[in-house]
């Protein structure tokens, strides 16, 4: 069983910064962590930043150049560091690792809200 825990999220202001931290426990040695997802109220989970094993990025267009993606292989944690906030990053943010049958882990999710 693998267990993500998502933290870091909170109200900010625009323009500020957020840094959300994920940390995997459990049967770790069985995933990968490999992205971030949000939901904002009334619409679908969307991927925001996604990474490799190789340590590869990639981005949702609305989010590049302001937000990066990181993680720790050593301490099963994965980063999101979100800069320059806008009214329209207010979501439940998710990560997200899969194993190696396709099938994905998700946390219970951590709230962040940029206030104009």
């Amino acid at each position: 069983q693998v267990q993500l825990v998502e933290s870091g999220g909170g109200l900010v202001q625009a323009g500020g910064s957020l840094r959300l931290s994920c940390v995997a426990s459990g049967s770790t040695s069985s995933i990968s962590l490999r992205g971030w997802y949000r939901q904002a109220p009334g619409n679908e989970r969307e991927l925001v930043a996604i990474i490799s094993t190789r340590g590869t990025t990639d981005y949702a267009d609305s989010v590049k150049g302001r937000f990066a993606i990181s993680k720790d292989n050593a301490k099963n944690m994965m980063f999101l560091q979100m800069d320059s906030l806008k009214p329209e990053d207010t979501a439940v943010y998710y990560c997200n690792a899969r194993n190696f049958l396709q099938a994905d882990f998700w946390g219970q999710g951590t709230q962040v809200l940029v206030s104009s």
